[in-house]
């Protein structure tokens, strides 16, 4: 079955990025636990389902998405000082945690402890994977329609549309 929007999509992927010239396996999944969305709901980086777009079930892929396309350009700039007193009663996060934020309007994101300061908690804001390339391979090994739950949620349930209990 070809890939169309309101159509749930199974996937195995491997996800390669340029490492000082090499490409390293930085995620991968097995067709036990394969990747499982609902094609057009926005889940999905655009690039990423638009190559996958012409595709049916069986299909091989192998696309490259530019840093632009992926998860952005690496932003210098997007750096915060957390004050420390926004930690007490907690442990104080160590370098390289990564910490769940919410900004004022809601949205969640996660940033990266780069630094602990004397008065503040310097964390990343960038995605872990911006300013990388990614490569990704991978089979399409089902495509199937949505089912009319999944569509009014929004989201697949599963390879067979039942949630796993």
């Amino acid at each position: 079955m070809k890939i169309e929007p309101q159509h749930v999509v199974s996937l195995t992927y491997n996800l390669y990025v340029d490492q000082d010239g090499t490409e390293n396996l930085v995620e991968k999944t097995t067709e036990e636990q394969p990747l499982t969305f609902l094609y057009g709901a926005g889940q999905m980086l655009p690039k990423f389902e638009e190559n996958l777009s012409t595709l049916s079930t069986g299909d091989n892929f192998d696309f490259k998405l530019t840093a632009e396309d992926a998860y952005g350009i690496y932003d210098e700039e997007a750096v915060a000082n957390l004050p420390k007193e926004m930690f007490s009663g907690t442990d104080l996060p160590q370098i390289g945690d990564v910490l769940p934020l919410q900004d004022n309007n809601g949205n969640r994101f996660r940033g990266q402890v780069v630094s602990v300061a004397e008065d503040a908690i310097i964390v990343d804001l960038n995605h872990p994977m911006a300013g990388q390339e990614l490569h990704f391979t991978g089979n399409i090994l089902n495509v199937r329609p949505a089912t009319p739950e999944e569509l009014s949620h929004g989201h697949a349930h599963g390879p067979d549309g039942h949630h796993a209990h």
